[in-house]
């Protein structure tokens, strides 16, 4: 057994807060051919069950919560559980597609297994098939997602072959018993909140400060939307070297100027301190690349949504992110969920289950941008031609921009709350404009076109 850590905890609890929302993070790809056999999938997926052991297990938790929840392995695990296959109806074009990815972002996971899902979709135009590989939020970050999705693939290279083992944890050592968890409370309790406390003082001065109310801040149902758009990670790069920034940097600049157009378009004037967003940051190791669990931190960056000019915006940007990166905001939020650790998980659940109850006012939109594999994967010999992002809403964010890379091709998978944000699809318009429109300024050649990006 193994203790889930803080963070992985968190987005249980962060789920169980509202029965509105399901915290699976989800890849499809989209492959070339025709679908192999139900008995030839299978065996791909099994290959990746035995490589990773936490794909067999799954959460048991205490009674009240007053014991950190574990990872055990599921007695009664059987992989039909985790594989289920469906068919878009005629003409199975990108539009049919989209409305089965919100769906299945709708749908929680079971717990009573373990908490991840292949779902083969048939009938998609132009001879293709796609394999949609969910996992809980709890059980995968977006590095760890994608090396689930590549555990189905063929071997590549880079690949370990041996299977994956998970790093020793309390638990494994030594269990400790309830009596001792609450034994600790008086002593440990208030000196872990003191320092959680400094430590989180970047942080906790971010989501404070005031944020101009914002139609993408809300309330949200049970039904998503989901779109995509596309860029070529060349042009990227390419706009990058021109202007002296990051690839990071440009997909920032290209989703403020997205969202400019949106709220711009729902009459809402682009202000300043109008939409602030949540960057997650990677803290995942080369070593833990293929460890399934959370290993991220934030920054709370302002979008320079004000700024009408995109070079200028794409300028803001820069100096944004290099001030927040300076500031420690990502170091401090790591130690603090290092120092969670040491807590008993008692009190920290319900911490996090009373904030849960508390509407946060001050984030607007999650952007998060995930290095994919830099070459191209094949699923039983059939290339996967295509990799696409999917991330759940929580939180009261109406909209998230997930942004995967794959070999040579940037993808950005737009998630929107179903009756508050049925206009995402100019989130995705607008971004394929500003990459154009960067390209223009930047004065180096065409850019590649969606249509040529689209495989």
């Amino acid at each position: 057994m193994t203790e889930l850590r803080p963070l992985d905890s968190g987005f249980m609890e962060l789920e169980d807060s509202d029965r509105h929302i399901s915290l699976g993070i989800g890849a499809v790809a989209i492959i070339s051919g025709a679908p192999p056999s139900r008995s030839e999938l299978s065996g791909v997926v099994a290959k990746g069950v035995r490589r990773n052991a936490r794909l067999r297990q799954k959460v048991r938790r205490a009674p009240l919560d007053l014991a950190t929840p574990v990872w055990e392995d599921d007695p009664n695990f059987d992989l039909a559980h985790h594989i289920r296959w469906t068919a878009l109806p005629a003409p199975g074009d990108e539009a049919a597609l989209c409305e089965l990815v919100a769906t299945e972002l709708e749908e929680r996971l079971d717990r009573d297994h373990p908490l991840w899902q292949c779902v083969v979709v048939e009938h998609l135009a132009a001879d293709r098939w796609a394999l949609l590989v969910k996992a809980h939020h709890s059980l995968v970050d977006g590095v760890s997602g994608i090396s689930v999705f590549r555990s189905f693939c063929d071997a590549v290279a880079e690949e370990p072959n041996d299977p994956v083992t998970e790093p020793p944890s309390r638990t494994e050592v030594r269990r400790p018993d309830l009596v001792r968890e609450l034994s600790r409370l008086p002593v440990v309790v208030p000196r872990s909140v003191v320092a959680m406390t400094r430590g989180l003082a970047p942080l906790l001065s971010a989501v404070v400060s005031p944020a101009t109310e914002c139609s993408l801040n809300g309330p949200i149902g049970r039904q998503r939307r989901y779109v995509v758009a596309r860029a070529a990670l060349s042009d990227v790069h390419e706009i990058g070297a021109v202007f002296g920034v990051t690839v990071n940097d440009v997909v920032l600049a290209v989703v403020a100027a997205a969202y400019r157009e949106l709220l711009v378009g729902r009459d809402e004037r682009p202000s300043p301190d109008k939409l602030r967003i949540l960057v997650p940051i990677s803290m995942r190791s080369e070593q833990a690349k293929y460890t399934l669990d959370n290993r991220v931190s934030a920054v709370l960056p302002f979008l320079p949504i004000e700024v009408a000019d995109p070079v200028e915006r794409l300028r803001a940007i820069r100096e944004r992110m290099n001030r927040h990166k300076s500031g420690g905001e990502a170091q401090a939020e790591k130690s603090v969920l290092a120092l969670a650790g040491l807590v008993p998980f008692a009190p920290l659940a319900w911490s996090l289950r009373l904030l849960a109850r508390f509407p946060q006012r001050t984030v607007g939109a999650l952007v998060t941008n995930v290095p994919g594999p830099r070459e191209q994967l094949t699923v039983r010999g059939r290339v996967v031609s295509e990799l696409l992002p999917a991330m759940p809403i929580a939180m009261r964010l109406r909209t998230a921009v997930a942004v995967l890379s794959y070999a040579g091709h940037l993808t950005f998978g737009i998630t929107g709350d179903y009756d508050t944000a049925p206009d995402i699809a100019v989130l995705a318009e607008g971004i394929e404009r500003e990459i154009r429109r960067l390209w223009e300024r930047a004065g180096i050649r065409r850019p590649s076109r969606p249509e040529e990006i689209r495989p």
